[in-house]
């Protein structure tokens, strides 16, 4: 087992949380405080599913919630660029990070969906 802030998509996770951080410090205060927050705790919270995941015997439970809260940051990224709180060229460099980052958790999830011992008939 590898160790978790060793693997690609952690280190993709960890420049997406710095791209989080880095932009919403420019938020207005009206949004700062809520949606910039709630950002930045939901892209938090992707790093302790990243290491559920990377230690558990059964890691698809895990691998689930990730995908779960990456949708809602999906969500909560594409409001901030219609309310026009990060810049199309900012929004850009987010979904190409976060394409890349779903890419990486659907192919470790089908690993470990996959039954161990396929029938060959």
């Amino acid at each position: 087992m590898a160790l978790y802030y060793t693997l690609p998509v952690y280190k993709d996770v960890y420049r997406f949380i710095e791209l989080v951080f880095r932009f919403s410090k420019n938020f207005p205060r009206e949004y700062k405080y809520t949606l910039g927050q709630d950002l930045k705790r939901d892209s938090m919270q992707l790093v302790r599913h990243i290491y559920r995941a990377n230690t558990a015997e059964y890691k698809s439970k895990h691998l689930e919630a990730f995908v779960d809260d990456f949708e809602l940051i999906k969500l909560q990224v594409r409001l901030c660029h219609d309310m026009r709180l990060i810049t199309t060229k900012h929004y850009a460099e987010i979904i190409e990070l976060m394409n890349t980052i779903g890419k990486q958790i659907t192919g470790w999830s089908r690993k470990y969906n996959q039954p161990s011992n396929p029938v060959k008939g």
